[in-house]
């Protein structure tokens, strides 16, 4: 009888395990794990890109293009997702990679219109607070929610449109109420123009996501996510090639060395920033793609407001910034939880 009991609960006990890995292979739930996947890359990415990003500036650096050249900079680790997919793909396949010509020359495009956004980006966090910096940047939902609309036709339910506005509401007080928190030394002609840079990233970065929606919607073939990788390579290349360009002209190619030996934290971390930078923003890259291609533009977007209240702690933590009244007032308003999660499941 113990036998025939043993032998029973392990039947019953392979049945459960042979039912709960058929659940992991169905599509909704593949989906469903990649999604959260990349949502955590997003989430390290966006949290963590705009600390190391002032960090930089804060301790000596000074070059714009450079910094914004960083953002990108390490799209060849995708080679190796890339490579190994092709290998394996060998084997049933002639072809070695996905993308087609008009592929390559949108993701082309989108790289340079991405290398402007790094740009803009780079140099207004190299003027603003982090805690600033940030809540402009939250704006980019509201515009990634207007392109969105006219792009991809994206869907609102009045839940979605409450969120929204809620969650932009904060920096537009933030604007109305700016300057207070200058940072020592610095003129209000160049922390103005680092608001109006910071902004223009936002508007930039709200219709790259659609964009790119839009990109995997007309791709006219499977969209894998190797196929996804590809195309962040290509976007990841020609948005360094612009800003090394850039570097070029403004002769930052020389620079380097000097700015490294001259460097608040040492040479050797000066460089260790440099290499973290691009390490985070290609999580950052890689888990917007990856989140849009299995969710929506607008749930990347929501995605980078949710990291705003982390950077806040983090920016006041690391860089003792200051959270004033407004500050502090923007965020329970504009980024309460309820909201958040309001709108993941709505969208």
């Amino acid at each position: 009888m113990e036998m025939e009991h043993q032998s029973h609960e392990e039947i019953l006990h392979s049945s459960k395990k042979s039912t709960f890995l058929e659940a992991l292979r169905t599509p909704k739930v593949k989906r469903l794990i990649l999604l959260s996947l990349n949502v955590l890359l997003l989430l390290i990415g966006g949290t963590s890109s705009p600390l190391i990003l002032r960090a930089y500036f804060l301790h000596g650096g000074d070059r714009k293009w450079f910094s914004g050249f960083l953002q990108t900079a390490g799209f060849p680790f995708l080679l190796i997702p890339i490579l190994f997919s092709a290998l394996r793909r060998r084997r049933t396949q002639s072809r070695l990679f996905l993308l087609t010509p008009s592929l390559l020359l949108y993701c082309t495009i989108l790289g340079f219109i991405t290398g402007i956004d790094d740009y803009l980006y780079s140099y207004g966090l190299s003027f603003l607070p982090v805690s600033t910096a940030s809540l402009l940047i939250s704006m980019q939902l509201g515009f990634t929610a207007m392109f969105a609309f006219f792009i991809v036709k994206q869907k609102f339910s009045s839940f979605t449109v409450n969120a929204v506005a809620l969650l932009t509401f904060g920096a537009i007080i933030l604007g109305v109420h700016a300057n207070g928190d200058r940072p020592d030394g610095e003129s209000k002609s160049k922390y103005y123009l680092g608001f109006a840079m910071t902004l223009g990233a936002a508007v930039i970065y709200g219709m790259v996501l659609p964009l790119v929606e839009l990109m995997y919607k007309h791709a006219k073939q499977e969209v894998t996510y190797s196929l996804v990788m590809e195309m962040q390579f290509v976007i990841g290349f020609s948005a360094t090639v612009f800003c090394a360009i850039g570097m070029a002209i403004n002769k930052d190619f020389q620079a380097i060395s000097r700015e490294a030996k001259h460097y608040g934290l040492g040479e050797a971390e000066y460089y260790l920033v440099v290499f973290f930078t691009t390490i985070i923003a290609q999580f950052f890259l890689v888990g917007i793609v990856g989140t849009i291609k299995y969710s929506s533009a607008l749930l990347s977007g929501v995605i980078i407001a949710v990291c705003i209240p982390i950077t806040e702690v983090l920016a006041v933590f690391f860089f003792h910034e200051k959270f004033d009244g407004e500050k502090a007032r923007c965020c329970p308003r504009a980024f309460s939880l309820g909201n958040y999660f309001l709108l993941l499941w709505r969208v």
